[in-house]
Formats: structure tokens, sequence, C-alpha cells
């Protein structure tokens, strides 16, 4: 059996400009990386603004398990197979971070046969965003560090630093760090702290803003420090807004490359739905609904992260409306959910799958609460068994879902038909009422409570002194009105991993709360969830290699 990364290197690509071509581009809306990659320039967007929207189907998925469930697989065959139904179709992802690629999860270009292409550039260097987003928010750090050298004209209390340098892999050490030591010259003594690049507000605001104007905006809010009479400073006080910017200028250019099938695709930004609110950018977004008829985009991580915050986080700030969600599972992984260890998922076991098939049923529920058509659909493995099939597809037809099956990592587009039709059917039949599951107006508290009860299930929130402290100085100081985006760990509905299924009777602990002025949101640490993630004992970078005629291998 062929790996994903020789299925992408045996790949015919066409010049991207030709793919594009398809869909009314010219080579002068494209500002070429090669031949196979490219940024779609300012001055498409004024051609194509006026256009009437398309309709936007967001893929999510069950938490993941090691079992693995194939959501940007999905959502790539879906696209694929909706351009082989004649429809005009684009697809909307992220960009993956090098952590994941080097350390245990691997890339995010899809997999088998539904695939982005080319998939080393995507899980790699790509077109240099994330490296344009890591060198402004490092900018704005030593820019701070310097304003307090030069003389702390602001009165900025060392103490009270909020600004973190990132990179874009996984480094445990920098998690805690001391700066400043040697000389007199060589700064102020004081602790600091990394965060991985798909956790900096950078990042965030590069994906949620609409245009150039309106990063600079959101980039001079950004909230660095606090004075000594405990006021905030931000990185416009800091005269950091406009060398940010100017790195930043190509990097919010949206990407278009292709699928394996020649189907667009715009991969653009890529915060962790764990993290941050883990969605592609808004603008690339935006563009691919006025240039398509039906858009397939995707959000990080299980539906109780991604796209609880694509509904409450991105379609809230943008002005956008999903017409349909599909909700990605495996038999394998409710299995997983129902107590099988992984060892033993290729056997038929349907009392493991009755047990563990309540958290598909959480999610239903979940995504029913925002008022959007689901589909279900199974990525289906070869150990299958048509009774577990049978067994799911009645599980949700019972709970008022579509369903249908998915081979799109084994036959492409072709294997995704059944879920094309049946997503058309969703959008001819079905209208989206759509609505956020809270009001902003509601205190930080409600909205945090909120989304642990209506959406993981919790009995209640307890929240940690500094957080109880965070909280109140956030509404002091005018924020309180802000989206909440949660940080919590993506393998459970509750903040502890190890709680599999449908977890009951449990609180989720608040271990802190910061402001992401910038971003437009609260960001809400749970549990022990990671900023910086650390590399596990045997890192993907262990399998990876370059051959002496430059090919990439070990890659996924």
């Amino acid at each position: 059996m062929k790996t994903d990364i020789q299925i992408a290197q045996e790949a015919t690509m066409l010049p991207i400009k030709e793919v594009t071509a398809k869909i009314g581009l010219t080579e002068d809306d494209l500002e070429l990386y090669g031949k196979y990659k490219a940024k779609i320039s300012n001055e498409y967007w004024n051609k194509i603004k006026d256009n009437e929207d398309g309709k936007l189907v967001l893929v999510t998925a069950i938490n993941p398990t090691p079992a693995g469930e194939g959501k940007t697989t999905i959502t790539v065959g879906l696209g694929q197979a909706l351009g082989q139904l004649n429809k005009k179709a684009v697809i909307a992802l992220r960009e993956p971070s090098l952590g994941p690629c080097f350390g245990i999860k691997g890339g995010a270009a899809g997999g088998g046969y539904s695939q982005v292409v080319p998939m080393e550039d995507l899980n790699l260097h790509f077109t240099g965003d994330f490296h344009a987003i890591t060198s402004a928010n490092n900018l704005l750090a030593a820019m701070l560090d310097n304003h307090i050298q030069q003389g702390n004209v602001l009165g900025i209390d060392p103490n009270q630093i909020v600004w973190k340098r990132c990179v874009d892999i996984n480094d445990r050490v920098l998690r805690n760090i001391i700066v400043g030591l040697g000389r007199k010259v060589d700064g102020t003594v004081r602790e600091d702290h990394f965060v991985i690049t798909v956790a900096s507000e950078i990042m965030a605001i590069l994906c949620l803003a609409d245009d150039l104007a309106d990063l600079k905006e959101r980039l001079g809010k950004i909230i660095v420090a606090y004075t000594y009479d405990g006021k905030p400073v931000t990185a416009k006080d800091i005269q950091a807004v406009g060398s940010m910017a100017a790195l930043l200028k190509d990097a919010i250019k949206p990407n278009v490359i292709q699928t394996l099938e020649h189907t667009i695709a715009l991969v653009h930004g890529g915060p962790f739905a764990n993290i941050a609110h883990g969605c592609n950018s808004v603008r690339a977004t935006k563009t691919a609904l006025k240039m398509a008829d039906i858009v397939v985009t995707e959000a990080g991580f299980g539906a109780d992260l991604g796209a609880e915050k694509f509904m409450d986080i991105k379609c809230r700030q943008a002005g956008l409306k999903p017409d349909c969600v599909v909700l990605v599972a495996t038999v394998r992984a409710l299995k997983y959910n129902g107590g099988v260890p992984k060892s033993e998922l290729s056997e038929e076991n349907l009392d493991a799958l009755a047990k563990g098939i309540v958290n598909l049923e959480k999610h239903i529920e979940n995504l029913q609460k925002f008022g959007v058509p689901v589909v279900v659909t199974l990525n289906s493995f070869i150990t299958d068994t048509e009774a577990e099939y049978e067994y799911i597809k009645k599980f949700c037809e019972d709970r008022g879902c579509e369903f249908a099956l998915a081979q799109v990592w084994e036959k492409g587009g072709k294997g995704g038909i059944d879920l094309a039709n049946k997503v058309l059917e969703t959008l001819e039949n079905k209208e989206s009422k759509f609505k956020p599951l809270y009001d902003t107006k509601l205190p930080i508290k409600e909205k945090i409570e909120t989304v642990a009860k209506e959406i993981y299930g919790a009995d209640g929130v307890n929240y940690s002194p500094e957080a109880q402290k965070a909280i109140a100085k956030i509404e002091d100081m005018g924020y309180g009105n802000l989206p909440v985006c949660m940080a919590k760990t993506q393998y459970s509905l509750s903040d502890d991993k190890d709680k599999l299924g449908r977890p009951e009777g449990f609180e989720i602990s608040i271990r802190d709360v910061y402001i992401s002025a910038g971003a437009g949101f609260v960001v809400v640490l749970t549990g022990n969830v990671m900023t910086m993630p650390g590399l596990p004992k045997h890192p993907a970078a262990y399998d990876i290699d370059v051959t002496d005629d430059g090919k990439i291998t070990g890659l996924f």
C-alpha cells in the first residue's frame, strides 16, 4: 500500500495558473510562488467582491483518537466529489504547523487520493506565512524589551509583561525561560515565555482580519504589558504596528494550490483549535465564497473546539453563515471511545460501538444547537463491517441527520459521490437557521459556563483565584463583551484527556484567562492545556529525510 507522500509525489500537477483559469482567474490575479502555488492578489478581491456568495459547508469531527478520523481527507474528497458532479466548488483549509509535522500528528494535507499538493511544500515552508507571523510576533517582543531598556517612558512593569515570543516548533524547554542575563546593556532580567506560532495572537489576527487596514487596527490593539499602575500597554503604544504590518503584507493574501484532481484549494492561516480559534482565514473563506457556488471548509479537532469557535467567533466576527455541517467519524474511533484498545479495533464489536457512539451523539446534539443541518459521514476503513455501518446509519437518521459513507482516501472524489449528493440534497432542501450559542453581552463567566454546560456537558465550572482575578480585570477594562475562546484538550469533551465517550458528572477547571484584544476574544485556559507543545518520545522528525536528489521522505 502506497504512503500518502508516495501518492502525492507520483501525482501529475498542473501549473496553478491553469487550475485557477478554470474558475476565472487570470495570471494577473496571481502572485506565483513557483509553478504550483500562488497567492491571490489584492486586486482580484476588488473584481469579485460584488459577486453573490456561494453556499458554505463546514467539515468537523468527533473528538480525535489514535485510531484516526480524517477530517481534512474528507474535506478534500468532498470538494473533489463536487467537482466530479460538475459543481463549481472550492476548498478552504488551514496551513499546517511545523510543530505537529515533526512531532506526533504529522501534516495536514489530507490523505490517500484526497490530498492537496504540493504536499511537501504545504507541510513545510509553503509561502512563508508562518515565518512572517513568527517574525512579526518576535519583532514586537524585541521592541517591547527595547522600550524598557531605552528608558521605559511608558512605565512598563517588567513583572506584568504578557506578550510572549513564539517559534513554530514543539519545544517544551522554551515554555518558561529567563531573559536579559549578562551585562546591563543586555536588557532587564525577567521571566519570559514562548508559545508555538499557531498560538500567537498575530496568527489569530491574520486569520480574522478583512484587509490590511483591519489588520493594522487589530495589531495596534494587542495588549503587551501593564504599567506599574495597572494600565494596559498596546503594540500601538510601543510603535510596532507599521513594522509588523510590513512583515505581514504578503502573508495576509490567501494561498492557492490544487487537489490531486485539480480542484482549487485556498490554504491560508493555521491557528490551533485547542488553543486558538482553529479556522482558516476569513479573507480566504470570503474570497472562496465569491469564487464558487459551494465552499467546503474545516475547523480544527473535534466539534467541541473547532466548530464551536467557527460558529461563535469566526462567523460572528465575519458575518458568515454556514449552510450545512459535515460531521466526520470512523468506526474505529467510535469503538475506541467504547473502550476497545487500538490493537483490537479491526475486529467487529457492536457492543463497543454502542458504548462509544455516545461521543458522536453529543457532537450531533451540539451542532444542532446552532441551527445548521448536519450530515454525518464515516471515513471508511477496510476492516469496517456492514453491520457496523448499518448500526451507525440508523443511529444518525434516528437523530435527524443525513448519513453517507465516504471512501475518499481510497478512491478520491469518486469515493465521495454519495456524501456530495447528501450535502447537495441538504443544501437544497434544508434551510440553515444559524445562530451563535450565546450573546456576547453576557458576563464572561456566563459565556464560559454556557460553553462548558451546553457543548462539553459539564455540570459546572470552577475557577482558580488567578482566573477569578483575571476575569474581573478584563471586565473592568471594558472587554467583557467579547466571545470566549476556550483552550482545552482535544481528546475529550471534558478537560481531562482520558475521559472518552460522553463524560458525565464533571466540572471544567479554569486555570487562567487573558485578553486577545486584537483578535477580539477572551482566551480561557482549562485543565493543563499547553500553548507550547513538546515532542514525543519518538518524534516524526526521526523518520523524515531528504535524498541526494532533493526528494523528501518520511513526511506524512
